[in-house]
């Protein structure tokens, strides 16, 4: 019988063990994980192989590209994931804080971009935009939000249409989902990864991607209505809502 769960954490050795739980959101149970004198991180979810596989294998890539990433360990038998279980290198690192900081986050994320221009949608997701015609895509469904809430959402994305698409990564203003260091500024928790318009991943704090006043309002708004959607059924989702402009 194939293991589930945690005990598909064997298939990485032996000898491997969850040590204690980090913050992983709601999505997913997150822990360090010792892998022999290793230090990893093993996320537990409910996402299909075929996503995994999307998502580790883009891991795989920007690291080769030179982005700092939470690189994908394989099991013993060389797989990237194992019953719904990614175990990742452990990236140390802050938070940003200043505005130089967040200038840096800026700056990768635009690398990102530039790398994963024309790269495969993430196996059953919509990007902001295919959502002015369909309801439904992975977390998303937009019918059991209040419509009015749903044309807002709408009307923000509909100001992407035309924009280029590439990986986004899905929560970079999340200080929680950098870690910084004086050499390097990593991006980690790519649950939310997915192809979409770049705009989405830089309504930054104090627009540090250096927007001008309307694309800095496009991102906003875009990216608002994205939480909402994506989050909707708690109090965060409704907050976010609240933040797109009423029709």
């Amino acid at each position: 019988m194939k293991a589930t769960g945690w005990e598909a954490l064997s298939q990485w050795g032996d000898d491997a063990a969850r040590i204690e739980p980090l913050c992983g959101g709601v999505a997913n149970d997150v822990w360090s994980v010792r892998l022999g004198e290793e230090i990893a991180v093993g996320r537990l979810g409910t996402r299909s192989d075929a996503d995994l596989a999307w998502e580790t294998e883009l891991l795989l890539y920007l690291n080769h590209k030179g982005l700092v990433v939470p690189v994908p360990i394989p099991t013993l038998e060389g797989r990237l994931h194992a019953g719904g279980l990614v175990v990742m290198k452990y990236l140390e690192g802050r938070p940003p804080e200043s505005a130089a900081d967040w200038r840096r986050v800026a700056d990768t994320l635009r690398r990102l971009h530039q790398l994963t221009e024309g790269w495969p949608q993430r196996p059953g997701w919509r990007s902001s935009t295919d959502l002015l015609k369909e309801n439904t895509g992975t977390k998303i469904n937009l019918d059991q939000m209040p419509p009015e809430g749903v044309a807002r959402c709408r009307a923000a994305w509909a100001r992407l249409v035309g924009l280029p698409t590439c990986v986004v990564h899905g929560n970079p203003n999340n200080p929680a989902n950098i870690r910084i260091t004086n050499e390097r500024v990593a991006l980690i928790d790519w649950d939310e990864s997915h192809v979409d318009v770049a705009t989405l991943d830089l309504a930054l704090p104090n627009n540090s991607a250096g927007l001008d006043d309307d694309d800095f309002d496009i991102a906003r708004q875009a990216s608002a209505a994205w939480e909402a959607a994506v989050c909707w059924g708690d109090e965060y989702a409704v907050r976010r809502l609240a933040e797109v402009r009423a029709l």
